[in-house]
């Protein structure tokens, strides 16, 4: 159990951070020993206060280095890897054991036995990698080393970010497309650059937390969960014998809580991997999975069946609840996890559906810890001072009601991912304006059945409407004439972050206002990618860094780069509530070219436009791949919304912005970009 909270705290102290993190650089060569023999040499170049772990390292530890190399008839492996120098070895108080690791460098070598004079060996390397505050989360990489009639081969001409395989292009000019976009990410930054991407990093595991928390309030007055307080509080009161004692059990069953819904959240990282988390919100696969388990979800909370787990996994873990001192609590707290399913199971995964789609590796353990920390303190303080349970409202009808408004509200949400899918791939299905009517409908749907007016299977007659019901009723109701506007082009600031852009609106009155109001330049030609498309405000944007680099140059003025996405929330919300001002959107008319890059596009490059990136070692093949990898490896960072100030050769002028929804802020920052920009 200690080792388990150990790994659980360890990896929780690792941030995630907007700058890119790659402390170790590998490099892969082989060194032939006569006709039939050679040694594959993988070396680790470690930066300054990392350290990756040695290969021999005990079960329930961090995770060790390890290869595995594809299977060929061409060569056979020899012994095992072995590593020099030899690792530092020290006892680790957090994993209780005896922990080897090496520093600044470290090389690993396997000897084969050849079959044919040349081969090349494939195979992968997974590794972890440490600083004395924190770690980094376990990496497989891929490799491929030739070995053929060479002494040996420079271990420096060869990176973990492109395969050792000579990659041919169409032809010389795609060679130097490849070569302008996949420069190596610039590893010094400002001070300020470095703020700009840290900020939203921060801001979401906020939002995520926040929006645990509250999921874990809601969870608490479900129908499953809440008549279970006085129980559980007289199990305190009764078995503990004495105030202090109970209040002890009452505190580890609250810890207990916490740890198992945080391992949850843990096991989903680990399962889905770092690289499947940053693609999902952009994932086609991933968000129509989110919006068919936020669908079913949403059913089941209205009433038409319940989620339930297998009896008897409850009936064990009831069992072992009964065990005495701290582990008989924590497998109460665990029966308490799975009793309750059937109404937590939908929020849980809503909540862990959002956190996936943020991208973020630690989104689904802060997600749960919120969560978890909500369903805790109230039975952790109830069993501490039990006559509160005077003051609680009694069980009753209430409590659906609160179980289906939930289901609406996840029907609502399901749609956000539904729509995802449908910017990426332009289906051009679900615009504004269809997903307004949507929600016109359900929240319309929702108010009414909170007034008593529609009834579900589960309800019962409502005799009287109380206070709270009416107030809430208004709430919702009033929401719904909030959105009624937008149908004609109103933007809506305090959703807009959810809803389709405006450019999608197919009537819309509003725009054509405000676009008027700040001037138009003079329109340039037709651009790449125009019809697919559309900046807003009436803004004037290319869709192709080059070619946008190009028109800047031609006209003399500075570039704003702004690394967007279709499923990017925070992006409309910068572009409903910044974009819209008058003086900023002056500015971006005026004084700039706008450049507008979605990383998460789905159209498909042309043959000719396709490559292998330096910076990863992938295939680029989608639109949206390739601005993502250049956002990657020229500036950085992998977070929207991005905005970079350049000249007509792409060198940064001021530090990049991300987002901030301070107007004054973004007014600066486009003034400071302009009197960088020399004029010729």
């Amino acid at each position: 159990m200690k080792k388990i909270l150990s790994i659980i705290f360890l990896f929780l102290g690792y941030s995630v951070q907007g700058q890119i993190l790659n402390p170790v650089k590998w490099s892969y060569s082989s060194e032939r020993i006569n006709d039939k023999e050679a040694n594959l040499i993988i070396t680790a170049k470690i930066d300054k206060g990392w350290h990756v772990y040695s290969q021999f390292i005990e079960e329930g530890g961090p995770v060790p280095t390890s290869f595995k190399f594809s299977p060929s008839g061409d060569y056979k492996l020899v012994g095992k890897v072995t590593e020099e120098p030899k690792p530092v070895t020290a006892f680790d108080k957090n994993f209780n054991m005896n922990i080897s690791w090496h520093e600044n460098q470290a090389i690993f070598k396997q000897l084969i036995k050849l079959t044919k004079p040349k081969t090349t060996v494939s195979g992968t390397v997974e590794f972890m990698v440490c600083n004395d505050e924190k770690c980094l989360p376990p990496t497989e990489l891929d490799f491929k080393i030739p070995v053929d009639g060479a002494s040996k081969i420079n271990p420096d001409t060869l990176s973990n970010k492109v395969s050792a395989i000579p990659q041919k292009t169409n032809n010389d000019s795609a060679q130097k497309k490849q070569d302008a976009i996949v420069k190596p990410a610039q590893t010094s930054s400002s001070a300020g650059s470095k703020h700009a991407s840290e900020t939203p990093v921060s801001t979401s595991f906020w939002g995520i937390f926040i929006a645990g928390f509250l999921g874990g309030l809601a969870a608490f007055f479900m129908p499953c969960i809440y008549p279970m307080i006085p129980l559980t509080v007289s199990f305190f009161t009764k078995k503990s014998g004495s105030r202090a004692k109970g209040i002890r059990s009452a505190i580890i069953y609250g810890l207990s809580i916490i740890i198992i819904y945080v391992a949850l959240g843990l096991l989903i990282t680990f399962i889905f991997g770092a690289s499947a988390l940053n693609e999902a919100a952009s994932s086609a696969t991933f968000n129509l999975l989110f919006f068919a388990a936020l669908l079913i979800f949403a059913i089941s909370f209205l009433g038409a069946f319940e989620i339930t787990l297998p009896s008897g996994l409850v009936n064990k873990m009831d069992e072992k609840s009964n065990q005495k001192g701290s582990v008989g609590l924590f497998f109460m707290a665990f029966t308490l996890a799975l009793v309750s399913f059937s109404c937590t199971g939908p929020i849980i995964g809503t909540l862990l559906v959002d956190a996936v789609s943020k991208g973020s590796y630690l989104g689904p353990a802060i997600g749960m810890f919120g969560f978890s920390s909500a369903l805790a303190i109230p039975f952790t303080l109830f069993a501490i001072f039990p006559s509160w349970l005077k003051e609680m409202p009694k069980s009753g009808g209430w409590l659906n009601t609160v179980k289906v408004s939930l289901g609406f509200l996840e029907l609502a949400l399901a749609f956000k991912f539904l729509s995802n899918v449908d910017l990426a791939y332009h289906w051009g299905i679900f615009n504004r304006d269809i997903f307004l009517i949507i929600w016109i409908i359900i929240f319309a749907f929702w108010g009414l059945y909170v007034l008593g007016k529609i009834r579900l299977v589960h309800d019962v007659p409502l005799n009287f409407i109380s206070l709270p019901r009416l107030f809430f009723a208004m709430l919702i109701l009033g929401f719904t004439l909030y959105m009624i506007p937008g149908l004609w082009g109103a933007p809506l600031k305090s959703i807009s972050a959810w809803l389709p852009p405006q450019t999608t609106q197919d009537f819309d009155l509003y725009t054509n206002k405000v676009s008027s109001s700040a001037g138009d330049p003079p329109a340039t030609a037709v651009k790449k990618y125009d019809g697919l498309f559309h900046a807003p405000h009436g803004l004037d944007a290319f869709y192709d860094y080059e070619e946008g680099l190009a028109y800047a140059k031609q006209v003399n003025k500075p570039v704003l780069v702004d690394f967007t996405g279709w499923s990017c929330t925070n992006c409309r919300k910068m572009e409903a509530s910044v974009w819209s001002d008058p003086e900023v959107l002056r500015r971006l008319k005026n004084d700039y070219v706008l450049i507008s890059l979605y990383v998460d596009d789905k159209t498909e490059l042309n043959d000719t436009e396709k490559y292998t990136s330096v910076f990863s070692g992938k295939e680029i093949t989608l639109l949206g791949k390739k601005w993502s990898d250049l956002q990657a490896s020229k500036f950085g960072t992998n977070s929207q919304p991005y905005y970079v100030i350049v000249n007509d050769k792409g060198d940064k002028l001021v530090p990049p912005q991300a987002f901030n929804l301070d107007i004054n802020n973004y007014i600066q920052f486009l003034d400071s970009g302009k009197k960088a920009f020399a004029p010729k």
